[in-house]
This record gives structure tokens, sequence and C-alpha cells, in this order.
């Protein structure tokens, strides 16, 4: 009975930190790394790279802990699943992990460099603000939601002081991710009109579609940077022109399909970051 009690609480704290993101944070800061200097310098600095992985991992862990501690009451009828409604944990404990993952993510960020520690620091300051104050206020969240995904580009750049592309990365990722954000809160519309403020809701379907085409067009502009700046090789290119003429595409077809919108934008995403990846290794 202990025993199946214990895997019980086990099978809890790894569906709370939601395992999978965890792994799929620090892959995307393994990436960044490498993309933002060589694979050479990646094996020369793998400390702070592998350090920059569990930070990432404990981050994005704690994060989740954090969600479902604070939605706790929610999710009894939104997600019952979760293992807070279904009493594989307690709030108790969910809320122990994030600080006890919080406070890994500081403690390891300072061994690896002060523009780590800073962008761990203010991503906390991030994530708190969304979860006490701004996951109900559309756009703002929709901004820090954006944040903490380009954050885990600048850390993994952080890792190999290759900052110069690393906030080119993050640049594109951040305003690829509002476009995507405010194309679910549109898809999502119905949905949200007894929960949160969002921006669809307070602008109109339309005109907040304008402002998620106006990022995806930013994240197009800025995309030819790196190759211009000679920071990547040709090779960059043609897997660019891919991935902005998906991104271009998403900004378009989204009035009338938003929810085959965000999930071509997550295609141009994955298309981008290829070509990242080419660009800095070929």
């Amino acid at each position: 009975m202990a025993s199946a009690r214990a895997y019980g609480v086990l099978t809890g704290c790894i569906s709370t930190i939601r395992f999978g993101n965890c792994a799929m944070a620090a892959f995307a800061g393994l990436l960044a790394a490498v993309i933002c200097s060589s694979v050479e310098t990646v094996v020369e600095s793998a400390f702070d790279v592998l350090a920059s992985m569990v930070i990432l991992a404990a981050f994005v862990g704690a994060g989740n802990s954090m969600n479902d501690y604070f939605d706790r009451e929610l999710d009894r009828t939104a997600h019952p699943s979760r293992p807070i409604p279904r009493g594989l944990i307690s709030p108790r404990t969910a809320l122990m992990m994030a600080t006890v993952l919080f406070a890994v993510s500081i403690g390891l960020s300072l061994t690896v460099g002060v523009v780590a520690f800073v962008i761990v620091v203010t991503s906390l300051g991030v994530i708190l603000a969304y979860e006490l104050l701004l996951k109900s206020e559309g756009l703002v969240g929709n901004l820090a939601i954006s944040w903490l995904t380009a954050a885990l580009f600048l850390f993994g750049g952080a890792a190999v002081d290759g900052m110069e592309l690393a906030w080119i990365l993050a640049a594109l990722a951040f305003f690829a991710t509002l476009g995507r954000e405010i194309v679910k809160d549109i898809q999502d519309l119905e949905g949200d009109a007894q929960s949160r403020k969002t921006l669809p809701m307070r602008l109109g379907r339309r005109n907040a579609g304008i402002v998620a085409s106006t990022a995806l067009s930013a994240a197009v502009i800025l995309s030819p940077a790196p190759y211009l700046l000679s920071l990547l090789s040709v090779w960059y290119v043609p897997f660019l022109a891919v991935a902005d003429t998906v991104f271009i595409y998403s900004a378009m077809i989204h009035f009338a399909a938003p929810e085959q919108g965000q999930k071509t934008i997550k295609i141009a995403m994955l298309f981008a970051l290829v070509a990242f990846l080419v660009g800095g290794i070929a």
C-alpha cells in the first residue's frame, strides 16, 4: 500500500512538472548554444552548456508546478486529470517543488555567469507576474509568454558567450510566439469569455488579427539580419525562405481559420529553427 502511494506521488510529481516540456526546454537551450557558437565551442564549454540545460529544465518544471498550484481550483473542472485534482499530490507539494526548482535554477545560473543569472531572475519575475497578475489580462499575458519563450534561446547563447546572435534568435522567437498567442486567443474567444480579457475581446477579432499579423511580419522583417551581419552562413538563406513563406501564409490565413493559422505558425517556427541550426553549423 505504501509503495503504491509512493508510486502515485512520484507519478504526480513527474506529471506536474511536465517532464516532456522540461526535456524540450533543455534541448532548445542546447540548440541555441550550438547555433550561437559552434559544435566545438559547445564541447569546450560543456559544463556551462550542461548547467544551462539543467537550469532550463528546472525552471520550466518549476513554472509548471506553480501553474498547477495557482490553477488548482479551476483544474477541478477544467483539467480534472491533473495530479492535484486527482489527489496524487497536494497543493503544498506542488508549491514546494516550484520553490526548490526555482532555487536550483537561480543557484546554478550563478555558475554560468552574470548574464545567465540576470536572465533567470528576470524570467522569474515575469512568470510570477504572469501567474499572480497577468494571466487573465490578454495582451500583457501574451507578452509574458513570448518573453519566456525567447529567454530559452537567450540562455543558450549566454552559456557560450554568443549573445550577439542569441538576441536576434530570441527576438524572432518573441515575435513569432506573440503572433501565435494572439491567434490562439482568437481561436478560444468564446471559451475565454468568462475568465480572461484577451486582445480579441478588447479589439475584436479582425483588429486582434492585424496585431498578430504585425508581430509575424516583424519576425519576417528581422529574419535576414543574421545573414546580413555575417553571423550565419549562406545555407541559412534557403531554409529561411521556406520559414518566411510559411509565416506570411500564416499571417494571411488565420483571419478565416485561426486554428489552422496557429498550427501553421508552429511549423514556420520549426523551419526557422532548422534554418538557424543549418546556417550556424554549415
